[in-house]
């Protein structure tokens, strides 16, 4: 006690600090979402000896587009069907089988003769009017979108 104040002992952070500690929790954060991100589940099947593809779903004013790499396989075999009103299933035959061996791992076992994915659409689409091609092993799977409806203003 000094002269009737009470003098605080504890000592504040320096800039330095408080930077170190701001740069930990965000390292921490990115660590989190990585893990939830891609650590969520393989790319692959052992028992249905499929792949999972890499899609990616790009949405305009009017349509949804799905895109999916499906190196490999027969153009024939390739199924698109809606699962529900937002979730297309896409599966396709390969021409030959990969092993884990083909990719340099020796320490896993195991062949895939499939690719198979869900992708799920953010937005609500009309899964009765989609269209699909097929083009150097990128299948583009458009759907358009549903239209609105319209209130009536008096």
């Amino acid at each position: 006690m000094l002269g009737g104040m009470l003098v605080s002992t504890k000592r504040r952070k320096d800039l330095f600090e408080l930077m170190r500690d701001y740069i930990k929790d965000w390292e921490t954060f990115a660590d989190e979402l990585l893990e939830s991100a891609i650590m969520e589940h393989p790319s692959w099947d052992l028992e249905s000896c499929c792949l999972e593809p890499l899609c990616n779903v790009f949405v305009s004013a009017d349509e949804a587009v799905v895109t999916a790499d499906l190196p490999n396989i027969d153009p024939k075999t390739i199924k698109v069907k809606a699962t529900n009103a937002n979730t297309i299933e896409i599966k396709a035959s390969m021409k030959r089988k990969i092993r884990f061996h083909d990719f340099g791992i020796t320490h896993r076992q195991g062949e895939f003769t499939s690719f198979r994915c869900h992708v799920h659409i953010p937005v609500s689409v009309d899964m009765k009017k989609m269209k699909t091609q097929f083009k150097r092993g990128i299948l583009e799977v458009r759907i358009p979108r549903k239209k609105g409806y319209k209130i009536k203003v008096e």
